[in-house]
């Protein structure tokens, strides 16, 4: 296994495949009949999607099939094959390199499930908005399809399902702990996060010869490791995260922590050297162990992490929630280190972070020959979430937030990768000369957090060094640049574009950012909102929002504030709409009945709610789990115990709180305030959560509580006669 530098080939440094002269083509072909038209008697790669193939900048599929053809090769698409029938997977027959495999925009498994475990019978990603076209496990099912029709073909998995499935994860829906997908789907190698980077040297390594099971030095992927080669030094994760020596021991935290781990600062590992140098080695294994002492400042090209087990995390909440907190440590291109977990008769071998894209090659991704409408095989038929991005711009990828709840920073990482202002007013004219049924607005200038564009680090040292989680909690880190000058100039230029009525800000805004640069805020809140603005909060009390790593209410009634006032000046009519999660880890039945209050007392009727969803490998889904925080050193004797609302009822009782005004819900909301001891908010006027029984339910009551008690045939018992 070669060690792999830091510095990785830029996606203009590769020679052209052979297979350029034949052109971009309209569409990546998905019949045997558009290969012919295109002249071509094979495909190099071929991507097998869950999704409607939508020739869309926002669409990953897409991006990867256009990517891959710039660089000369010809790509085909399967979308949403028949997994039923393994001839679905012959259309385009044998690809000359390998099988691409992703369950697509979302996981299969979110997409075909309510956060209750309810099946939905829509799917935004497939035409006529149909359920049930794609697989539960779509990764998994897809790539053993592909072994099943071509045997000797590789096959390589990415997309949010497979990134999000790396390592050992607990599953929602199996409510168990399962082993990475690499092992479930033995597909050769995943690459996850947006992995153009990674795609590109991987085809290129491939076309030139090399066998995929020998490209190990990859950055962005994980593949199976049967034998640790020569020239790697192993660290035990407990030496990370522990100070002091770890005798080599099923529990790792026996003893005193760091403070806190959360800051560059908080890294220092202090030990005795003669401990260190007393520790026991490993047998059979040939590798050095690093002594502890040592093991922050190790070089991430000749020195990999330990992590807990399959078998140990499976048993042992408290190696589970370690282990997330290494995983989540250990996500900074700059310094991340590899990550080794057993699974039994092999590891899992986890490269660090692919390098983020300059801003030339993220230019240069989203400016492919794309149609920007779907494949043409689907006629008339709506793709809602097509319909959804049509006239939208994507400005920006990555988010620094570091929320417990989502996965945007398992996938795309926290370095905010930009694209220039240029090319996102290049792509809004080709909106406007392009995309059907354009009236004049671009319905989002955006990304996964609105106001992140161009906000990095000041440093680049620091952000190579650093390992905080975010960059805005518990506070804005003081290397943060939050001057939002250049969105604020990117906004004014871009509904200045001639044939452009009105730029909407569609996407998630962080406010305790935006409040940072008020005029940022009032350039927003005057020209780019369209009546409503959607913020989120989450919650209203410390507990919940502690584990959810986001900022308290004062940033929300600052941003509040800001927002109404600039909306009066402006001589608009505008409201602000907060988004709120139910049953989120850490949020206890006090804690719901309080945002239930501060929802009355703000007038807010929530039509919508979202209880929370335990995606894989998300710090909030390891507190649902194991009732442990990650967020801080764990310990054996730690009290703080997560509470997590998972049964149905309780569930259920958790997002009522937050439909305080719906009628459905006040007999729930009554008997639950009656039990906690605050039947002293069950009645009329505004100083209540919910009015008190009608005439009507007092009567039934009463009638119901006067009923005799119907005794079981198993208590009579009829006198016997004596014979």
């Amino acid at each position: 296994m070669a060690a792999f530098s830091a510095n990785s080939r830029s996606l203009f440094d590769y020679p052209k495949y052979w297979a350029e002269c034949f052109g971009p083509a309209p569409f990546l072909p998905m019949s045997r009949a558009e290969m012919d038209q295109l002249g071509w008697d094979s495909c190099d790669v071929i991507l097998v999607t869950g999704d409607a193939y939508v020739d869309h900048p926002s669409f990953g599929m897409a991006v990867i099939g256009r990517v891959l053809e710039s660089q000369g090769y010809r790509v085909g698409i399967l979308s949403q094959p028949d997994w039923r029938n393994k001839e679905a997977f012959r259309i385009l027959g044998k690809p000359n390199l390998y099988f691409g495999v992703t369950a697509g925009n979302m996981d299969s498994m979110i997409n075909r499930y309510t956060a209750d475990r309810r099946l939905r019978h829509d799917d935004a990603y497939t035409a006529g908005d149909e359920g049930g076209k794609r697989p539960d496990r779509a990764v998994t099912v897809y790539t053993q399809k592909c072994r099943e029709v071509f045997s000797d073909v590789p096959v390589v998995v990415g997309g949010i399902e497979a990134s999000l499935r790396r390592l050992a994860h607990y599953d929602y829906w199996s409510e168990s702990v399962k082993r990475s997908v690499l092992m479930d789907s033995t597909a050769d190698i995943l690459l996850y996060g947006n992995a153009e980077r990674a795609m590109v040297e991987l085809t290129h390594r491939m076309a030139n010869g090399e066998n995929i099971r020998d490209i190990t030095d990859l950055r962005g992927s994980a593949f199976l490791c049967r034998d640790i080669p020569q020239g790697w030094s192993e660290i035990d994760s407990t030496s990370v995260d522990q100070p002091g020596r770890v005798e080599r021991q099923k529990n790792p935290y026996e003893g005193a922590h760091p403070s806190d781990c959360d800051d560059a600062k908080d890294i220092r590992i202090k030990a005795d050297k003669a401990q260190a140098e007393a520790a026991p080695e490993v047998e059979a294994k040939p590798l050095s162990i690093i002594p502890d002492t040592q093991a922050i400042k190790t070089d991430p090209s000749t020195t990999y992490i330990r992590m807990p087990s399959f078998d140990q995390v499976v048993n042992d909440p408290v190696l589970y929630a370690h282990a997330d907190r290494i995983f989540h440590r250990e996500t900074n291109p700059g310094n991340a280190r590899p990550l080794v977990q057993n699974q039994g008769r092999n590891d899992i071998w986890v490269n660090p972070p692919p390098i983020p894209l300059e801003t030339e090659e993220l230019d240069w991704v989203f400016e492919q020959p794309y149609k920007r409408v779907p494949h043409p095989s689907y006629g008339e038929s709506k793709i809602p979430a097509y319909d959804m991005i049509r006239f939208s711009v994507n400005i920006m990828r990555g988010c620094f937030g570091g929320c417990t709840f989502c996965s945007i920073t398992e996938h795309e990482g926290r370095i905010i990768q930009s694209r220039s202002e240029q090319s996102i007013l290049d792509e809004v004219e080709k909106i406007r000369d392009l995309t059907p049924g354009f009236t004049g607005v671009i319905s989002d200038l955006g990304g996964p957090t609105a106001n992140m564009y161009r906000l990095n680090c000041k440093d680049k040292k620091i952000e190579e060094t650093c390992r905080r989680p975010s960059c805005v909690y518990p506070s804005i880190c003081v290397n943060l640049e939050t001057d939002h000058k250049h969105t604020t100039q990117l906004y004014r230029k871009a509904r200045k574009l001639e044939g452009v009525k009105k730029v909407v800000v569609a996407s998630g805004l962080r406010y305790d950012l935006a409040v940072k640069d008020p005029e940022y805020v009032k350039e927003l809140v005057t020209h780019h909102v369209g009546g409503y603005l959607k913020i989120a909060p989450e919650h209203s009390e410390d507990g919940p929002l502690t584990k959810m790593m986001k900022p308290g209410m004062g940033s929300y009634y600052e941003f509040k504030e800001m927002f109404e006032r600039f909306s009066k000046e402006a001589g608009k009519k505008q409201y602000l709409i907060p988004y709120f999660i139910s049953a989120h880890p850490g949020a206890t039945n006090e804690d719901m009945m309080s945002l239930g209050l501060w929802l009355k007392n703000n007038d807010f009727r929530v039509d919508q709610v979202q209880n929370f969803y335990p995606s894989p490998m998300a710090s909030a889904t390891t507190m649902y789990y194991t009732e442990k925080n990650p967020l801080k050193p764990l310990g054996r004797n730690n009290d703080e115990k997560i509470f997590s609302a998972k049964t149905k009822e309780q569930r259920t009782l958790h997002k009522a709180f937050l439909r305080y005004h719906d009628p459905d819900n006040w007999p729930m909301l009554r008997k639950a305030l009656r039990r906690m001891g605050r039947a002293d908010l069950i009645g009329s006027g505004a100083s209540f959560l919910v009015p008190g029984e009608s005439r009507r339910e007092k009567e039934v009551q009463r009638r119901e509580s006067r009923k005799p008690r119907a005794q079981s045939r198993s208590s009579r018992s009829a006198p016997r006669r004596r014979k």
